[in-house]
């Protein structure tokens, strides 16, 4: 009965607690705050982009994803020398591997540098199919690797890729293009915006 009439005075919606304090059924405006991200006001959103994509770096993305193609390319070769099979799912951690290297050198946040990363991926594919095909003749001639690499020019290029050109290359060579798409630029995070909120009042407060 006491403890009726004590759920009765406090009301509905609220619940005594363990001290005699009452305890509501909603959490608290602090609660709600911690588990909510920054909030930006949709007309200040422009500013905190311009100042995340003054951290953008193209230059060093492009050169990043440029070595990451050809260090692919290369392991390609090894794995191909490795295990005398040329394994086109090499191709896709190819995509990714240049995918990373253009995000983390180049900070980007726009969708040029999935792009970037697209080609960069495509190149590095056929530089690797290329080292591969060049690295199974070199095992066949028992030649120097070095030696098969520096008698290649242009036209002897194209024509090896021909050559050895399969249907299911193209499935492989659009895996790691989206690879390279998908991995090459960031997504904005609460992190981000969480980050650039202070520079962002300095600059709205000027």
């Amino acid at each position: 009965m006491a403890i009726e009439s004590i759920r009765d005075d406090a009301g509905p919606g609220v619940r005594p607690g363990i001290d005699g304090g009452n305890m509501t059924d909603q959490p608290t405006d602090q609660a709600n705050q911690q588990q909510a991200g920054p909030k930006i006001e949709p007309g200040r959103m422009e500013y905190a982009l311009e100042i995340l994509r003054g951290e953008q770096r193209m230059p060093l993305g492009l050169l990043a994803g440029a070595a990451a193609a050809l260090t692919g390319a290369g392991i390609w070769a090894a794995v191909t020398v490795g295990t005398g099979y040329q394994i086109g799912w090499m191709a896709i951690g190819v995509g990714v591997l240049v995918g990373f290297a253009v995000r983390l050198s180049g900070k980007g946040i726009d969708k040029v540098y999935g792009i970037v990363g697209a080609g960069l991926a495509l190149f590095g594919c056929l530089i690797g199919n290329l080292f591969a095909v060049c690295a199974m003749v070199a095992s066949a001639e028992s030649m120097p690797l070095a030696e098969v690499l520096g008698r290649l020019n242009p036209q002897a290029a194209v024509q090896l890729l021909t050559a050895t050109f399969s249907p299911i290359d193209l499935l492989f060579y659009g895996l790691a293009v989206y690879e390279g798409y998908k991995f090459s630029f960031r997504r904005l995070t609460d992190e981000d915006l969480a980050r650039v909120l202070p520079e962002l009042r300095s600059k709205m407060a000027a």
